[in-house]
């Protein structure tokens, strides 16, 4: 009989971790056990990274540490700007941000080490690097000029004030700094796992963090909202009726982005904030995004009993911020870099080599060997050489 894990590794526990506690039934996500309402009501990022990465809360002195350290740290190499300039202006954000982490590891020089201290210094210069990358590159391919980092802002008022070459306003720069927090880490999912497997094997920070970005640029796992936000714009521009447009692509059976959650069978305590960040942020601005977004979310949760999670509302959010929709997924990793750096630390800290087992499904044992002579035709499992279409720089 087999006694193989659920299909997905679904509820199966495959490692220690004092970082980061979910119970899905009951909504409850908490980072070193604080609630994630608390901290998105009270907190920063700077602090929110600071408890991921140290256990506990800052006093006002290493917080204010802490952030200058974070603001210091918003340098890249002349070589790392040269290949942003350099690289096809028609490639994803994600593919850029994935190859220029690798990139970024030739130029550490704390590269080769796993000691704690070395993997904060890491840690500090990819959370701002990361964040920098994604704002150069979107100036970069828009033909406009990049925008120095100013250290005097916090993270969220930099990263706008890079992306967008003004000083952000106080209530975007606060939206953005609630979806950094709830989205800073969420326990092993797909690209937290992927980079503590690859942290593992004692390879480098930034091997882990480049494998967790690829992870997380499957539409499975950080591309839902964009997913939400182009339905958004199908209905605008065929100026539906939100809940009909939906209601037939439900009776078509198609999905509806945003709803429903692999851990959590009642509301993403993370999509509580972000509704009302949506609403804020539209009544200063534009609510149709807001209206149409809660339009669906009632007739969704009436009809199927689904509730909106994480990527619904940060969909609308993030739009009304001005933020393309191809940034969704890179914000995404502005704000995962604290957990997963975060992971990456307690793993070398206490390492053991990550190497689950396979439930056997292929022919019983011993299958025979047929001479080649013998053999009948198989189904080919090769595909010919696909052309090349990628553009050239």
């Amino acid at each position: 009989m087999s006694t193989a894990a659920p299909k997905g590794l679904q509820d199966v526990v495959a490692n220690e971790s004092s970082i980061c506690f979910i119970d899905g039934a009951k909504g409850i996500l908490s980072y070193r056990g604080i609630d994630i309402h608390t901290l998105a009501d009270s907190s920063t990022f700077e602090e929110t990274t600071y408890l991921l990465w140290n256990s506990a809360l800052p006093t006002a002195a290493e917080l204010n540490d802490f952030t200058h350290q974070l603001a210091a740290a918003r340098q890249l190499p002349d070589d790392v700007i040269k290949f942003l300039n350099d690289v096809p202006k028609t490639a994803s954000p994600m593919e850029v941000l994935r190859t220029t982490v690798s990139l970024l590891s030739i130029y550490d020089p704390d590269e080769k080490s796993h000691l704690h201290t070395a993997n904060i210094r890491k840690s500090f210069r990819l959370t701002a690097q990361i964040a920098m990358i994604v704002a150069m590159f979107d100036r970069i391919r828009k033909g406009k000029e990049i925008v120095k980092p100013d250290t005097s802002l916090s993270h969220a008022a930099n990263f706008l004030w890079m992306l967008n070459g003004v000083k952000p306003t106080d209530t975007a720069t606060k939206a953005l700094d609630v979806a950094l927090i709830l989205h800073a880490d969420h326990e092993l999912n797909a690209s937290t796992f992927a980079a503590r497997v690859i942290a593992a094997t004692l390879s480098d920070m930034h091997s882990a963090i480049t494998g967790a970005i690829g992870a997380l640029k499957g539409p499975l796992h950080g591309g839902a909202n964009e997913a939400v936000m182009h339905l958004l714009y199908e209905i605008d521009k065929a100026g539906e009726d939100p809940v009909e447009h939906v209601r037939k692509m439900l009776a078509n059976k198609e999905k509806i982005s945003g709803f429903g959650h692999r851990v959590y069978t009642t509301e993403d305590p993370r999509a509580t904030h972000l509704r009302k960040m949506s609403h804020d942020l539209g009544a200063d601005a534009n609510p149709k995004w807001y209206e149409m977004s809660r339009a669906i979310e009632l007739f969704i949760n009436s009809e199927k009993k689904l509730n909106a999670n994480v990527d619904f509302y940060s969909a609308s959010t993030y739009t009304t911020l001005g933020i393309d929709i191809d940034l969704f997924t890179p914000i995404f990793a502005i704000s995962r870099i604290a957990g997963w750096c975060a992971h990456v630390i307690e793993q070398h800290d206490d390492n053991r080599l990550i190497r689950p087992r396979a439930d056997y499904t292929g022919p019983a044992w011993p299958a025979p060997y047929v001479p080649i002579a013998q053999r009948t035709s198989q189904t080919k499992t090769y595909a010919p050489q696909a052309p090349n279409t990628k553009p050239s720089a």
